[in-house]
C-alpha cells in the first residue's frame, strides 16, 4: 500500500509536461555526489522533454524526516524503478539522477529497459576530485542544493563507486560538455 502511494506521489510530482514518444529512453545517471548529475539531468530535461527522477528530491517528496536508512533507500528506489517502468509504459522517456554507483543498484534499472523496450542509455558523470570537494563545500555554506550529500558522505561513497560494464557516456562537468550532451540527446531522441 505505502508503495503504491510512494508511486502514485512521484508520478503527481513528475507528470505534467511529459511528451511522449514512441519509443522512449532510460537514461541512467551515475556518478558521485557533486559531479554534476543534477545538471545533465536538467540539460537532458530540456532538450528530450524526459522527465527527471531525481532520488534527493523524491526523498524529500516521500520523508518528511529522512534517515537514509538501509530500508528508506530501498523504498525508496523501489518507488522510482516503479514510477520509472509506469512512464516508460506510457512512451515518456525517463532520466534516473541518483548516484547509482554499484552494478546491483543498475541492474534493475537495465531490467526496466528491456521489459519495456526502452532504449538504454547509460551517463557516467564525473568532476575532478577537487572540484567536487569544492562544490560539496560550496552547497554546505549556501545551502541551496537540493542534495544533503556531504563531504564525509562523498569520501565513504568514493570508495563504491564501480565501473560500468555496458556501452555508456562520459560527462566531465570540468569541461565543454555540448557535444556530449548533443549525442545522449540524439541517442535518446532515436525512433
Amino acid at each position: 500500500m505505502a508503495r503504491r502511494q510512494d508511486v502514485d506521489q512521484i508520478l503527481a510530482h513528475v507528470r505534467p509536461g511529459a511528451s511522449h514518444r514512441k519509443r522512449p529512453a532510460l537514461a541512467v545517471l551515475v556518478g558521485l555526489p557533486a559531479s554534476g548529475k543534477s545538471r545533465v539531468a536538467g540539460e537532458l530535461r530540456a532538450r528530450t522533454g524526459a522527465v527527471v527522477l531525481e532520488s534527493d528530491t523524491l526523498r524529500r517528496l516521500i520523508f518528511s524526516r529522512r534517515t537514509y536508512s538501509a530500508e528508506e533507500s530501498r523504498r525508496l528506489f523501489a518507488a522510482i524503478h516503479e514510477a520509472a517502468a509506469e512512464l516508460l509504459a506510457e512512451g515518456v522517456s525517463v532520466v534516473v539522477d541518483a548516484t547509482n554507483l554499484a552494478e546491483a543498484e543498475r541492474e534493475p534499472l537495465y531490467e526496466i529497459a528491456e521489459r519495456q523496450g526502452a532504449r538504454l542509455v547509460l551517463i557516467l558523470v564525473k568532476a575532478p576530485d577537487p572540484l567536487a570537494r569544492r562544490r560539496l563545500v560550496r552547497r554546505e555554506l549556501t545551502g541551496v542544493s537540493r542534495s544533503e550529500a556531504d563531504l564525509r558522505i562523498y569520501e565513504r561513497m568514493r570508495g563504491r563507486l564501480e565501473g560500468l560494464q555496458r556501452p555508456h557516456h562520459v560527462v566531465d562537468t570540468s569541461q565543454e560538455m555540448e557535444p556530449t550532451l548533443a549525442a545522449i540527446a540524439t541517442e535518446m531522441m532515436k525512433a
